[in-house]
């Protein structure tokens, strides 16, 4: 529900106004199906950090439009009486951050760069006459542009990884690489090992698949004895800079995990997508197709140049690329070849641009630190060796609740509860440093103040905070 309602508060107006058109759109729109039943007053308005009698009044309203039923004993539901309803969406914070209007929020949830950089513009300049002189292509390449495959292949080679561009799958993002993974290798119910927390966006696609995650500690603390008593499907590891903690899994356990992995037979994936956003001086492990073939490896162009540019990429044995590129096929046919041109010509050019963007990212990480000290000193925000987030822990209270209060102090955060499904996130939030120093300042202000706020909701009683 939290998830759906996304940032309804934050436009103008009496915040029951804004709660109920808010849940009007998501039971006109079908999100909210007839029959639904909806959270109590109480449960709500604690979810929310608002007094009780906001939810009530909004109850009360779209009642009276007969869009719900109150009833006692029976709770509140949505009017209907249910039957065939649409398939589900997502409710994923980490997404629909993405469908709102900004509305004047200072972004700290999701975490990608501002915009394409210079190399990017002079890739697409590069590639304008090989465009012009294509001729006999029907520019479908489901499994990706030959150029792309080649250069992808050519880049794990400099890493000490050969691999040829058959072992290559061009996809749209890291993202779509994880959907399609997910769905090539998870039936219904099958357990998936995942650190707790780890990426929101596998999470969803995972469950997407109806697998059932099974969680140990950040860098898979105890995988061997996991690997034994649960039998899982896949597992899914974020070694390098991971998200959101920015832990970094030394050599030694990243042999042994792909090594125990390969022997067990369980597909064992390794989300490289952060892992060209070291901070200046920092060394990156080796990937963990290192240590054994068997790996599959997820990478993008997302963070270090833009999330504009589509173009991501999965290393894997060709009896699962081959499987991967009749999945592709039957949705888009391939991708956008423009872009992958435009990727073949970056990807060998990419030291200028990680090296400007890791002086940057280390500035703003200090920068962000620094704020949250000096006006948020209660709050842990341990610092990273590289990546683009902080793993927040609140000294108290919840990150759920949190973030509804700071979004109507015009910071969009994430709570921690959608990262971790061992559900240990509550305490948690997490905050990315893109943003430029002077924004990352007004967010730690806005925040400070949206804390003040809670604060005094945890020691005021219902009657004064519905005022």
């Amino acid at each position: 529900m939290l998830g759906l309602l996304g940032r309804w508060s934050a436009g103008r107006g009496p915040l029951h106004l804004l709660l109920a058109a808010r849940l009007r759109r998501l039971i006109d729109d079908g999100e909210l199906p007839p029959g639904m039943r909806l959270p109590p007053d109480r449960t709500l308005a604690s979810a929310l950090a608002v007094g009780r009698n906001t939810v009530v009044a909004a109850y009360d309203l779209l009642r009276d439009e007969r869009r719900i039923v109150r009833r006692q004993g029976s709770g509140t539901r949505v009017a209907g009486t249910g039957g065939r309803t649409r398939p589900d969406t997502t409710a994923a914070p980490v997404f629909l951050h993405l469908l709102e209007p900004h509305d004047g929020a200072i972004m700290l949830a999701c975490a990608a760069p501002a915009g394409p950089p210079p190399e990017l513009v002079e890739a697409y300049e590069r590639i304008l006459p090989e465009l012009a002189a294509t001729t006999g292509d029907l520019g479908y390449h489901p499994a990706g542009h030959p150029a792309l495959r080649r250069a992808v292949a050519d880049r794990y080679g400099r890493r000490g990884v050969p691999t040829g561009p058959d072992r290559i799958f061009i996809t749209g993002g890291g993202q779509q690489a994880l959907s399609l993974l997910a769905r090539a290798l998870i039936e219904p119910g099958d357990r998936v090992l995942v650190e707790a927390p780890t990426y929101p966006g596998a999470l969803e696609v995972f469950r997407e698949e109806a697998a059932v995650p099974r969680t140990l500690p950040v860098g898979l603390t105890g995988f061997e004895e996991a690997l034994r008593a649960d039998r899982p499907a896949l597992a899914y590891l974020i070694p390098t800079f991971h998200n959101p903690t920015g832990a970094t899994l030394p050599a030694l356990p990243r042999r042994r995990i792909a090594e125990s992995a390969a022997a067990a037979g369980v597909p064992l994936i390794d989300d490289e997508v952060l892992a060209d956003l070291a901070f200046p001086g920092e060394e990156t492990p080796p990937p963990l197709a290192a240590y054994t073939d068997a790996v599959i490896s997820v990478g993008s162009l997302s963070k270090v140049i833009w999330g504009g540019l589509r173009i991501g990429w999965i290393r894997a044995p060709q009896t699962l690329i081959a499987r991967l590129t009749r999945l592709r096929a039957v949705h888009d046919l391939g991708g956008n070849i423009p872009a992958q041109l435009a990727a073949a010509e970056l990807l060998p050019r990419l030291a200028e641009p990680r090296r400007r963007g890791s002086d940057e990212r280390r500035t703003r990480h200090d920068h962000l630190r620094a704020e949250l000290a000096r006006h948020l000193p209660t709050w842990d925000a341990p610092p990273v060796r590289g990546g683009q987030t902080l793993w927040v822990r609140l000294p108290y209270g919840d990150g759920t609740s949190f973030a509804q209060t700071a979004l109507r102090h015009r910071v969009a955060i994430l709570p921690g509860a959608g990262l971790d499904a061992s559900g240990g996130g509550e305490p948690y939030v997490r905050l990315h440093f893109l943003a430029p120093p002077a924004e990352l300042t007004e967010a730690v202000h806005r925040l400070a103040k949206a804390w003040r706020t809670y604060e005094a909701t945890r020691v005021t009683s219902p009657a004064v905070l519905a005022i």
